[in-house]
């Protein structure tokens, strides 16, 4: 296993197995399939008016960028979970107290969640104000409305997926 750098995510395993599958997908059988309709648009003649091949074509923009994302993702990933020292910071399940309440959410990457589990970044405002505090600490943090929020760290666990 790697060690983590600033723009490494923590993937479990089952996430990054999950991931290449798609990677996979996509750069193999999904791009040929565009492409193959592309060329069969090209063949109907102008292309100014041609809905199929400007479709195909956005469609390859999209799964080329969703690949080149994927590639940046899995080529930086660090598969495992972090340590369970009680430090908030990435691929950890993290508890905090906002306006009275308990809310929890994995600090990290939507893609290492499956399903309803609720996702920040540790670039968001509240993930850069509780990265690398510990369990018990309190800060504070500007919203994106310009409030400021208090927010205490109730418990912080590695995600396990």
């Amino acid at each position: 296993m790697s060690e983590p750098t600033t723009t490494s995510t923590f993937l479990t395993q089952e996430a990054y197995e999950r991931l290449s599958s798609e990677l996979q997908e996509l750069s193999g059988p999904r791009r040929a399939e565009v492409i193959g309709r592309i060329e069969a648009a090209r063949a109907e003649g102008d292309l100014k008016e041609n809905g199929g091949y400007h479709a195909a074509k956005e469609e390859q923009g999209k799964l080329e960028l969703r690949i080149r994302q994927l590639t940046q993702l899995l080529a930086t990933a660090v598969i495992g979970t972090p340590p369970d020292d009680g430090v908030v910071e990435p691929g950890m399940l993290v508890t905090v107290e906002l306006f009275g309440e308990d809310e929890t959410f994995l600090l990290g990457s939507r893609e290492s969640a499956d399903g309803d589990l609720q996702v920040f970044s540790e670039a968001s405002p509240l993930g850069s104000a509780i990265n690398g505090l510990r369990v018990g600490d309190t800060t504070s943090y500007q919203a994106p409305n310009g409030k400021t929020i208090e927010v205490t760290i109730k418990a912080a666990k590695p995600f396990t997926g």
